[in-house]
């Protein structure tokens, strides 16, 4: 008996060694390696081409992974748009906003009915790429930097005359194995930090989600490879290589679930004012803003007002408002006077610089692969038909 049991340990133990650390990636696209996970985490995709090992089984309510493209939701005989407004960011420029702009990914760029609205600088005066600009997209191995991707969607939105939005710099997911699994120290890691940013800001400029989602909702540290070698230090650390890179460079920190008042907008405050004392420059908070139909914060635009009053901007740089499907008339005319509240918040902020939907199509939604049962969140349905949603946010930019 126990040599038996001794054989099975034996057979096991390869599965055991060969299985991906926690924040080690473990499938997607080209991915040659484990596509299991170590105890205690699981395998969760944030896009095709790239799932990584997460503490738990939930993604979060972060929504900064953007899959190549969600499950459609139906909306034939659903009630559409009847503005005839010129254009969103036509309208928003008009009334002295920087731009209304819209996420992307790569992999629906060869949708040339998707690339033809996204392209129209009168709809969306600004871009972010969803995926391709993240670190192990952008930095796959140890100094080596791979702009390809990236590019592919800065050249889009210069062919344009759209503004970019780099996304992002530092953020506890979505990196490349290499850093997730090494043992660095902080003199290590420090330089590994400054040299990433440094690197892809000063190749890319604009404006950058510096800082991507750095605190838990109960207003503490993110536990990542990051804050735990080099404590809250990195925050630091990454926006000096920044701005050291490129002084023009908008630096921004984001976040979900700092649109209202609470500790995670206190501790987001708290960082800002920290920052400045130590004459560290950061210039923007972006609000994600990834909300549920009916549950929009009331007190959004107050809070806007007491980011602005620490003496940096704020912007909308995720937009979506998600609905437990199926879609009805009801769920789609609240949605439009939910998408019409956050919009018309930013409006009256003189700081709030711009609004950015999280892709503005349902066809590529992040949602349905991540929310099971949820979904139709954008202000497109999946045939890129305007829906009332794109109502609420043009009365919202006209006043």
């Amino acid at each position: 008996m126990k040599s038996i049991a001794f054989a099975s340990l034996l057979a096991l133990l390869p599965l055991a060694i060969a299985q991906s650390q926690e924040w080690g990636q473990c499938g997607g696209i080209g991915w040659t390696g484990s596509t299991t996970c170590v105890s205690g985490t699981s395998c969760v995709e944030s896009n095709a081409y790239y799932s990584q090992c997460l503490p738990g089984a939930s993604t979060g309510n972060g929504g900064s992974s953007q899959p190549a493209g969600g499950s459609p939701t139906s909306s034939a005989g659903a009630p559409g748009s009847t503005s005839t407004i010129a254009g969103l960011n036509a309208v928003a420029q008009a009334a002295g906003k920087k731009y209304f702009g819209s996420a992307t990914d790569n992999p629906e760029l060869t949708d040339t009915a998707y690339v033809a609205i996204l392209s129209d600088n009168t709809q969306f005066g600004q871009l972010t790429p969803g995926n391709s600009m993240k670190w192990y997209a952008t930095e796959p191995e140890q100094g080596t930097f791979d702009f390809t991707g990236g590019q592919q969607i800065v050249s889009l939105a210069q062919q344009n005359k759209q503004l970019m939005r780099g996304h992002n710099c530092v953020w506890y997911n979505e990196l490349p194995s290499w850093l997730t699994s090494g043992t660095f120290n902080a003199t290590e890691l420090t330089s590994i930090v400054s040299t990433h940013c440094g690197t892809i800001v000063g190749h890319w400029k604009d404006s950058w989600d510096i800082i991507n989602e750095p605190f838990n909702d109960d207003g503490t540290w993110r536990s990542d490879v990051f804050y735990n070698t080099l404590g809250s230090d990195f925050v630091s650390v990454a926006l000096n290589a920044a701005s050291a890179a490129d002084p023009s460079t908008k630096l921004y920190m984001n976040d979900y679930n700092i649109e209202n008042p609470g500790v995670k907008a206190t501790a987001m405050q708290n960082l800002v004012k920290s920052l400045k004392s130590a004459g560290v420059k950061i210039d923007g908070i972006g609000f994600e803003s990834h909300f549920i139909v009916g549950e929009i914060p009331a007190d959004i635009q107050q809070n806007m007002e007491a980011f602005v009053a620490l003496g940096v901007e704020v912007s909308i740089t995720e937009l979506d408002i998600r609905m437990t499907l199926p879609s009805t008339d009801a769920l789609l005319e609240q949605q439009k006077q939910d998408y019409q509240t956050v919009i018309s918040a930013c409006m009256a902020v003189e700081g709030c610089a711009g609004m950015t939907i999280w892709d503005y199509t349902d066809k590529y939604s992040w949602v349905p692969s991540t929310f099971s049962g949820q979904g139709a969140a954008c202000p497109w349905d999946e045939n890129l038909v305007k829906k009332p949603a794109y109502d609420g946010i043009a009365a919202a930019l006209q006043g």
